[in-house]
């Protein structure tokens, strides 16, 4: 993912509308390119104070965005997981599909 993408994405990210692979890829980019993560820095306390101010209520935004990328990385870490055991449970069904063609066959 090229940093034009990525910025494209972070208004979907600040909205919490980015799933799967879409996180993943958004996250490994903002982890790796320090020029993408001061964009999101900058978008998320311009669009979160706005809103907070709005509401009256005080804010510690470099924690709330901190948390807000914790939170995003354990949803990867989870999509990943997922990913893992499908991938695991489809080559179980494969063995068991073969097991029971040599059996039914007796090859």
């Amino acid at each position: 993912m090229n940093c034009k993408e990525t910025e494209k994405m972070i208004p979907a990210f600040l909205q919490n509308t980015l799933d799967g692979n879409d996180l993943e890829d958004f996250m490994e980019h903002i982890e790796q390119c320090p020029e993408c993560k001061e964009e999101l820095s900058i978008q998320f306390l311009v669009a979160e104070s706005m809103e907070r101010l709005e509401a009256g209520n005080n804010f510690n935004l470099q924690n709330t965005l901190a948390e807000r990328l914790y939170n995003a990385n354990q949803k990867v870490r989870l999509h990943r997981g997922l990913q893992y055991t499908l991938i695991c449970l489809e080559a179980a069904v494969a063995v068991a599909i073969l097991i029971a063609c040599l059996i039914i066959f007796k090859l």
